[in-house]
């Protein structure tokens, strides 16, 4: 196949800032990558931006069918071209945000998500895996690496937030591989690193998704604040109940949420669910 850059430049395609493009080159890097998701020839994979189709290509190459969503229709002669070769390899123009998630799920028992994302979209789109999905396996994908490390932070760190715990929940986190900003075109302002996410069941189980969610976010409404702030404000607790939900979480008076595990998280979301109802 013809150097990426060389049929872009065919088919004179320019870069938009607004969609965050920044595609690999480097073949050692996306076999690598693939490599980090537990694929076989049976295996169904969602790609999300496939840019160019340099990743979905080595994707194509060991599952049994990978569907890549590309929110730029610029990009179809590049694809029709890179993914001549692989018939298993499907592409949706239509910005994955404003997909049907469950839709996608209907017709597959199980599927991997690999991506090289477009950093505008990565917490949200994140987030709608963790709160939506029901037969992802894993997520392996590109992000910053500051995001990176947020998303596998440990508690008590300044890198630990809300969506460390929410992810938390339902997914183990881990760095696999930190990328210099050089192996993409065009070269971004920032390094980036390889994430995986391998979801299991009940991995920490909690009586109500919505109350941990609540919860979570309480717990980091404002950094500055004791917990028991945060819990009066959030849920519209008196001071009296507040501190009563931390005396049965057996929580210090004066904690904040940025010390608690996500398991002590979820635990007192399930006192906080349980004095609601």
């Amino acid at each position: 196949m013809e150097a990426i850059k060389t049929i872009l430049q065919k088919y004179g395609f320019s870069f938009k800032k607004q969609f965050g493009q920044n595609f690999i080159t480097d073949s050692n890097l996306l076999k690598s990558i693939v490599a980090c998701a537990n694929l076989d020839q049976n295996s169904e994979v969602l790609e999300i931006g496939c840019g160019a189709g340099t990743l979905t290509r080595e994707i194509a190459a060991v599952a049994k069918h990978v569907t890549a969503f590309e929110i730029d229709e610029k990009l179809r002669p590049v694809l029709q071209e890179t993914l001549a070769d692989f018939p298993n390899a499907s592409v949706v123009f239509k910005d994955f945000l404003k997909a049907d998630l469950k839709e996608f799920e209907q017709s597959r028992s199980k599927y991997s998500v690999i991506a090289n994302l477009p950093y505008y979209i990565t917490s949200p789109l994140v987030m709608r895996f963790v709160e939506e999905a029901e037969k992802v396996q894993e997520l392996i994908i590109m992000v910053q690496d500051d995001v990176a490390k947020r998303f596998c932070a440990e508690e008590n760190t300044p890198e630990y937030g809300a969506i460390t715990a929410a992810i938390a929940r339902r997914a183990s986190a881990e760095i696999v591989k930190y990328v210099p900003r050089t192996l993409f075109y065009p070269v971004p302002n920032v390094d980036s690193a390889v994430v995986k996410l391998t979801f299991e069941k009940d991995r920490i189980p909690v009586k109500d998704a919505k109350t941990y969610k609540d919860t979570v976010r309480a717990a980091f409404l404002s950094r500055r604040k004791t917990l028991e702030n945060n819990l009066v404000n959030a849920f519209s607790l008196s001071r009296e109940t507040a501190r009563e939900m931390l005396r049965l979480a057996d929580i210090p008076e004066k904690a904040r949420g940025e010390t608690l595990s996500p398991q002590k998280l979820a635990l007192l979301s399930d006192i906080l669910f349980d004095y609601k109802n």
